[in-house]
């Protein structure tokens, strides 16, 4: 991993009785997009706050860029942070661009930027007009617009495509996406573990609390050793031949039904299951190999 930029050593964090961390310790690269997944009250946003300073861990430290969050370093390091919480709330009587050189003015940034970062967002025809107009997507894009603001260098993005419709998803990624390009580092926290598998370079997953795993996700379904599903579209009567080729084949799992044979196999036994079916080739028409999604590797840690 390239230089941390984000160091979490030993954290942990209560409200009363209820345990939000326990002693989690996580390190983001510069550059680096880390997804934070986990379940309602896994202690994602709670994470998130405590790597802004905006709350203070029981135990354990963070450190930013190298300076730590309570420590008076860290008010220089703010300058170059942005945030996006998982709901954003404007003044409603402003407009979008109004909205924008607000926020322009408390970070000191140039009221000149705002134009072209609403039509960055997706939102420079709906500039002049009052968000309390605004659908919870196009808040949202706003909401992104101002954590962009003086070109940040660090984003904490929690939840931050809630409300955005399947094109605005895609531009979203598409400009954090640029912004990685150009050496930004990246957390953000979601529940749609589609929607970010491919998108991310590594993930943590939090667990009641704890860091369950870290690591990319082919990391992480190494990790589990899931198995891995071939499905064949059998020719008539192709299924008999593969029952029998396949069937009594060790340490894998064999379905036949309506047309299609579904083998589940430990990754090691890929090939070999791969080589039977190819003996066989007469017997198929097309044969799709599908890797345990993320979601299928998010269940395997929680109910480890």
């Amino acid at each position: 991993m390239s230089t941390a930029v984000i160091d979490v050593a030993g954290v942990s964090r209560s409200f009363g009785e209820v345990r939000a961390l326990a002693d989690v310790s996580l390190c983001v690269g510069e550059g680096e997009l880390l997804g934070l997944i986990g379940h309602n009250g896994a202690g994602k946003s709670t994470l998130i706050k405590l790597m802004l300073g905006l709350i203070a861990a029981d135990a354990g430290e963070v450190r930013i860029a190298g300076a730590p969050v309570r420590g008076r370093g860290f008010r220089d390091v703010r300058r170059r942070i942005a945030y996006l919480p998982e709901s954003v709330v404007f003044y409603d009587n402003l407009s979008g661009l109004e909205t924008l050189e607000f926020f322009a003015d408390l970070k000191g940034v140039a009221r000149a930027a705002c134009p072209a970062l609403l039509d960055e967002v997706g939102l420079g025809a709906a500039a002049a007009r009052n968000v309390r107009g605004y659908s919870k997507g196009m808040r949202q894009r706003l909401g992104f617009a101002q954590a962009l603001l003086g070109k940040p260098e660090i984003l904490f993005l929690d939840e931050p495509t809630g409300g955005l419709d399947p094109e605005g998803i895609r531009e979203f990624y598409a400009i954090l996406a640029r912004l990685k390009s150009r050496g930004v580092t990246a957390v953000l926290s979601s529940h749609n573990l589609a929607q970010i598998e491919e998108r991310v370079d590594r993930l943590a997953l939090l667990q009641r609390g704890r860091l369950k795993a870290a690591g990319s996700v082919a990391e992480l379904r190494a990790g589990l050793n899931l198995p891995l599903a071939i499905i064949l579209k059998l020719r008539a009567g192709g299924a008999g031949a593969m029952r029998e080729a396949l069937g009594s084949l060790e340490g894998c799992a064999l379905r036949v039904e309506d047309g299609l044979a579904e083998v589940r196999c430990p990754h090691e036994r890929k090939m070999a299951v791969l080589e039977i079916i190819a003996a066989h080739a007469g017997a198929v028409t097309d044969i799709d190999i599908r890797e345990p999604s993320l979601e299928d590797v998010f269940l395997g840690y929680a109910e480890s």
